[in-house]
């Protein structure tokens, strides 16, 4: 890394800049590191579906990386780099933290530690590289703040990291499940109406920090074709993804999956409105 800042980038920074992602990594992944449900996921998932979630994540990460990364890159070699980094410093908190926990044992083998680490990395990979919005310093010379890069594709990008994130968090669950049981058609398009005006609501109506008001010439109704509908597509696709690699799906009939994912959408909906207004 040293040859991208030259003498700019020294051992001192390095230090810094891995130990803010490992801060990043532990406090975004804590909640699924003392998760039962992860923690069985991560023994009997079909590793196939394990697969495809750690394979739709790298690409993902080094996106991230190119908006918001350990550090500001110039290319995508140093995006590469940062992500496969965020992975490395992950993999190493999740397997220290889960060891701590008694979850690991040296007598295990190697595909169930594989499989309970893995599980955790991603999540704990975007905590990672998100640490240097929400924890460097802002008046520091040595680490200047980003210009900006808005564009539409990038906001909606970054609306379907904060739905995967908080998604995460509760799609390994039962109650997904249980809580889509217990509900009327009726109530999913109730919950599906209340995540849309949420998600509009937080980014454009209530004034939030970060939120993006509107100019009094445009119409009300512009930002939420724009962005609110879309946002919510992206949470439902994300939503439905989650739910597939965790098996919440299996033996389900359509009308079960349908509300299974809507119920999931809610917490992913509000996850993605949080993006647009942190990052």
């Amino acid at each position: 890394m040293e040859v991208r800042h030259g003498n700019d980038y020294g051992v001192a920074q390095l230090a810094r800049d891995v130990g803010r992602a490992g801060g990043g990594a532990l406090i975004f992944s804590l909640p699924m590191l003392m998760t039962m449900e992860m923690w069985w996921l991560g023994l009997y998932l079909d590793r196939a579906r394990l697969l495809v979630l750690v394979l739709v994540a790298l690409p993902m990460l080094v996106l991230l990386s190119r908006r918001i990364g350990l550090e500001d890159t110039r290319n995508w070699r140093d995006d590469i780099l940062d992500a496969a980094l965020a992975l490395g410093i992950s993999g190493v908190v999740c397997l220290a933290i889960l060891a701590l926990f008694g979850l690991i044992e040296s007598g295990q083998p190697a595909d169930v530690v594989v499989g309970k680490v893995a599980i955790q990395m991603v999540p704990a990979s975007i905590g990672a590289l998100l640490a240097r919005s929400q924890f460097a310093s802002s008046g520091s010379e040595d680490d200047p703040p980003r210009e900006p890069r808005e564009t539409y594709a990038g906001e909606l990008f970054l609306m379907g990291i904060g739905a995967l994130f908080l998604g995460l968090n509760v799609a390994p669950t039962e109650e997904m499940v249980l809580i889509s049981y217990q509900m009327t058609e009726w109530h999913a398009l109730g919950l599906l109406v209340l995540s849309i005006c949420l998600m509009h609501a937080f980014v454009f109506a209530v004034g939030f920090a970060g939120g993006s008001p509107t100019s009094p010439e445009e119409p009300w109704w512009s930002p939420f074709l724009r962005l609110t509908l879309p946002g919510y597509v992206v949470a439902l696709s994300v939503s439905l993804f989650l739910l597939w690699v965790f098996a919440r799906l299996d033996g389900q009939g359509v009308s079960s999956i349908v509300m299974t994912t809507v119920v999931l959408a809610f917490p992913s909906a509000l996850g993605a409105a949080a993006a647009r207004l942190v990052l």
